[in-house]
């Protein structure tokens, strides 16, 4: 460093050399210190474990972060005498100071500990912050460098080494808690901290970064006026380690979170300050208004903190509103900070100013400046989704608001800006209860809107995540979109697509929405469900909604559906049930079971592998340490009852079918006896893991046991009756879980009120339910009487060695004399 900086001493004494002259060893020795520096950085950030984990000193940070500022404080004069006459230098100068103040962010975020020493932290802090307040006239062009200057306060401020510690004890092998170590530590660097910022420079620092960071420049008002759209994304949307105004934000945040109490009053009295020093008739672009705006900034970065100082209904009636009724061109610049401020603030709005903040945000949306617009466009979005939404105060306003969305994204031309009215679409959808009157206009809004994004698959996303709100808001009167919906629905679920691996998730919702809120199946809709076999014969990412699909379409489609779809079912069925984990089998099984419950004469011969498939996992073992095994073999037991209830022939046919024993055979599943026999003991053991109308259904397959006639029935007489009469007798204290749970997933309804039309056919197939239907009472005893004419004696045999106690409670049970 020492021969660089004589170097340089040398050339800035010169005034005759040309570029060409520009010493070339000089540059090179340039380049190759820069490159150490390098690697330097690189054996200290990777060649030691991080200091807050070992809690070890890292001393080559203490001995090379000085010597690194040092090069920085060396180098940095000569950024501005180069910059004319030795260009090539002064890149160097540049390049070298910026990466300079990297490593040393790198070196604190590594090693915060061995960063925080007394002297290494006091030097590279001090500098830093007098960088920012107080920067020499030249370096206010550097922005990368007051970037990294900042990033590196903002990095101190946070860093949760320097802050308290609120772990628990844990020891070390010296008995020394590493708590207190850390305790020490950062009590160490606190007290360093709170040397280098007293309170007095806190508030400069505030001051400093609002009035000379905050402020638009004249560069930014160029890029404003020649681009709207883009400067609205690039200040909105940047990387906040990118440019300078970002990054002042962004420490700006930071330090009033730490000292908000101290900082609070000094904001809020900036703010009235420049309020006072501009008028809301001013209209030239002063000092005072840019001021002005940067002072709105702050207050809408901090909103959360300031309430507790600063009324919003009296600043909004005493000086927003009124900035809003200046339209002059000039108050562009006000009245999209105005417009984030609406958006910010919106927690601290109260009942009795929303409506003009929705008026006041309405009229910015209707403006002729698209970064004022876009502007009102995210404020809006934050209103509407905002938990105290008043849609009453609202509702008036929404024609004027679609309309002004439509125009709005008719005249935007990126990408981003079009999400972004799309997005506030989508919302508007998802949270007014007036959409039906303004269907037609979002239908034909919808179709151009596709016709346009083609090959735009971000945008389409939010296209269909509009849709499915679109749909889930119009319900029973869905059918009209369909126009525009089953086209572009056909386009998403097909696999061959050339845009399915973006579209294929939000369509499948789509589907499932459409089919929810469906009053009726129609052809198109019915043909699309073979689609589904070729998204799940791919894999299995979309099981989930591809089972509410699949359950949707058994609801609504009926025996149309089985008739055309039989084969299909099955292969879906079959591919899933043994090669998924117990949370998919979870999920497909209810499927199974509202099939056998719907078409219980049909659908077993249909599905005759999976019945099988769900034998094997009743009677394989190794589930008494595995909740969720227990859970698919209970569910499994369960679908198995109702299908002996509902089709008993079915059940016993599979039963006896020598494909069902070899499958067990090559399972390493033992079975003994008849297997309808075995699946007793399965239902006896899992009744308990099981809902009620589940309980029910086992307790009616149980009592049909009875009626068989084998003798081992006798060896489990006490067992069935035991379940049959604690499921008569509890039924009472759980007749409503099944109401309160065991509904699958369906489409939500962003209006309680709204019930999709799957719902109500799900209440109907449970009303008609066969199990519900069916006195478990009666059949005991109806069974039981079976049972005794079949084996006589030894049935009378059985009944006397029942235990008295349980003798008695079967009698409660049935109500026998």
């Amino acid at each position: 460093m020492q021969t660089i900086l004589h170097g340089f001493s040398s050339l800035s004494q010169s005034s005759n050399l040309n570029v060409e002259d520009q010493p070339h060893e000089l540059y090179l020795t340039c380049e190759r210190w820069l490159l150490c520096s390098k690697i330097v950085r690189q054996l200290i950030v990777s060649g030691f474990q991080s200091d807050s984990k070992c809690f070890q000193e890292v001393r080559p940070v203490k001995e090379v972060a000085p010597v690194f500022l040092s090069a920085i404080q060396s180098l940095l004069p000569y950024y501005s005498s180069f910059q004319k006459q030795y260009t090539k230098f002064w890149d160097f100068v540049k390049r070298a100071c910026t990466k300079l103040m990297k490593i040393l962010v790198a070196f604190q975020g590594r090693h915060p500990y061995s960063f925080g020493d007394k002297f290494v932290l006091s030097s590279v802090m001090d500098f830093c912050l007098n960088r920012i307040t107080d920067p020499e006239p030249y370096l206010l062009s550097f922005e990368q460098f007051l970037i990294q200057c900042m990033v590196m306060i903002k990095n101190i401020l946070e860093c949760k080494e320097y802050k308290p510690s609120l772990t628990g004890r844990v020891m070390d092998e010296n008995g020394v808690t590493v708590e207190l170590m850390k305790k020490n530590m950062s009590s160490a660097v606190g007290g360093v901290l709170t040397s280098l910022l007293p309170t007095e420079r806190i508030v400069h620092l505030c001051n400093v970064l609002i009035s000379r960071y905050f402020v638009l420049t004249a560069s930014d008002m160029e890029e404003w006026y020649r681009n709207p759209e883009s400067f609205h994304h690039e200040q909105d949307m940047v990387q906040w380690t990118e440019k300078l105004r970002p990054c002042a934000e962004a420490l700006y945040i930071v330090l009033f979170e730490t000292n908000s109490q101290l900082l609070g009053p000094v904001v809020v009295s900036l703010l009235r300050e420049s309020m006072n020093n501009c008028p809301t008739s001013v209209t030239e672009i002063t000092p005072a208004l840019l001021l002005k705006d940067a002072a709105y900034g702050a207050t809408a970065y901090v909103y959360y903190e300031l309430s507790n100082y600063l009324s919003f209904k009296d600043w909004f009636n005493g000086a927003l509103s009124l900035e809003l009724s200046n339209e002059h061109p000039n108050l562009r610049i006000i009245h999209r900070k105005v417009a984030i401020i609406l958006g910010q603030w919106v927690s601290e709005i109260k009942d009795d100013t929303k409506r003009p903040v929705y008026c006041a945000l309405i009229r910015l949306l209707q403006g002729k400046d698209l970064s004022v617009q876009l502007a009102a466009c995210r404020s809006l979005c934050l209103h509407i989704e905002d938990a105290n939404f008043s849609e009453r105060e609202f509702v008036d306003l929404l024609p004027i608001c679609w309309d002004s969305c439509f125009k709005l994204f008719e005249e935007v031309q990126e990408f981003d800006s079009k999400v972004q009215v799309l997005n506030l679409i989508s919302i508007l959808i998802g949270h007014v209860s007036e959409v039906i009157p303004f269907a037609n206009k979002l239908v034909q809004f919808f179709q151009k809107v596709w016709e346009e994004s083609s090959g735009e698959s971000l945008l389409q996303i939010q296209l269909l995540v509009a849709l499915r709100n679109f749909v889930v808001a119009l319900g029973y009167q869905s059918p009209v979109c369909y126009c525009i919906l089953l086209p572009i629905l056909e386009n998403g679920i097909d696999i061959n697509s050339p845009d399915e691996l973006n579209l294929l998730e939000d369509s499948m919702l789509l589907w499932e929405a459409t089919l929810s809120h469906a009053p009726s199946m129609v052809p198109q809709l019915l043909q699309y469900f073979s689609r589904l076999v070729d998204i799940m014969e791919r894999n299995f990412d979309h099981l989930q909604v591809a089972v509410n699909i699949i359950e949707d379409y058994i609801i609504l489609g009926g025996n149309d559906f089985l008739s055309m779809h039989a084969t299909n079912i099955a292969k879906i069925l079959d591919l899933v049930i043994g090669n998924v984990n117990h949370k998919g089998l979870l999920s497909v099984l209810p499927v199974v079971d509202i099939l056998i419950q719907c078409f219980p004469m049909e659908v077993p011969p249909l599905i005759s592998s999976t019945l099988q498939k769900l034998i094997v996992i009743c009677l394989s073992g190794g589930d008494d340490h595995d909740p969720s095994k227990t859970s698919v073999k209970a569910s499994s037991a369960a679908i198995l009852a109702r299908l002996l209830v509902m089709n008993t022939n079915s059940l016993a046919q599979l039963a006896s079918d020598p494909s069902t024993s070899l499958l067990l055979q090559t399972a390493s599943i033992p079975v003994q006896e008849n297997i309808l026999l075995c699946l007793v003991d399965i239902w006896v053991d899992k009744v308990d893991n099981v809902s009620s109308i589940q309980k029910k259904t086992i307790g009616l397959a149980l009592s049909i046991i009875l009626t068989l006639r084998l003798p081992q029935v006798l060896d489990k007489l006490d067992q069935i009756l035991s379940v049959c009469t604690s499921v008569i007798l509890g039924r009472n204290e759980d007749l409503t879980e099944e109401e309160s749970s065991g509904d699958m997933s369906s489409s939500a309804s962003p209006d309680e009120g709204t019930i999709p039309s799957k719902e109500f056919r799900k209440r109907q197939i449970k009303f008609s339910d066969r199990i519900n239907q069916l006195s478990l009472e009666d059949c005991v005893k109806e069974n039981l009487q079976t049972c005794a004419a079949i084996h006589g004696e030894l049935f009378n045999a059985a009944m006397s060695s029942m235990h008295p106690s349980a003798f008695a409670q079967l009698k409660q049970a049935l109500k026998m004399p």
